[in-house]
């Protein structure tokens, strides 16, 4: 697997750098007029910026001032063998990014086009741009996966509540049906009883007659 992301990264860094258009310019930066190359990146401001600030610390010791960088001499072997000053700004929205740098060799020499450094410069450039751009593409992936993920296991809880659901509405089924079962005994049981009811009201409105004619007879042995 580690081959497989290794050999994606190397053919992605090599298309994203062929892709990557590098120009040279000039920036006002702090009121000077600064030779250097532009580099812009469909990456958002902020991870551009992420991205750029890791890369700078690669090159020496960075630091930043109202959205500009300095890297005093830095360690760039493939533009020069000696220590340069790198000034860089960046710029862009939540769509793109614009990096500007200017590489000072010393003495107030920059690179600039046609220059023989000015090869190396653009090939960093590009070669940042591509890492850049797969780092982006990662965290993509990885995002898209964290919420396949979430979705995945929500839907496994869910399918865990839907379970106790079922259970629950198995126990309450069973219950109703022992209910169901107690109230047809108890309805039973009701009918025999009402049906003993009726003859015992017979038994006792026969009895009261008796009783009553017993009355009659007693009273009419007085007269």
């Amino acid at each position: 697997m580690r081959t497989i992301l290794t050999i994606s990264f190397m053919m992605l860094l090599r298309v994203g750098a062929q892709a990557q258009t590098v120009y040279a310019g000039e920036q006002t930066i702090e009121k000077a007029k600064l030779p250097g190359l532009f580099l812009t990146v469909p990456i958002d401001e902020k991870t551009a910026t992420t991205e750029w600030e890791q890369e700078l610390r690669t090159y020496g010791r960075s630091s930043e001032s109202r959205g500009v960088y300095r890297v005093i001499n830095a360690d760039i072997r493939a533009i020069s063998p000696e220590p340069i000053n790198l000034v860089s700004q960046v710029k862009g929205n939540k769509t793109s990014t614009t990096i500007f740098a200017s590489f000072d060799l010393g003495s107030g020499n920059f690179v600039k086009t046609g220059d023989a450094s000015y090869n190396a410069a653009e090939t960093l450039l590009k070669d940042f741009a591509a890492k850049a751009l797969y780092n982006n593409e990662v965290r993509g992936a990885e995002s898209g996966l964290s919420e396949s993920q979430k979705n995945h296991q929500k839907l496994v809880q869910k399918g865990e509540r839907l379970q106790r659901d079922i259970e629950r509405n198995k126990r309450e089924k069973e219950r109703l049906l022992r209910s169901m079962d107690e109230n047809a005994k108890e309805l039973e049981q009701l009918t025999k009883d009402i049906d003993v009811n009726k003859v015992d009201q017979t038994n006792a409105l026969t009895d009261m007659d008796v009783k009553k004619k017993n009355v009659e007879t007693v009273k009419a042995k007085k007269q």
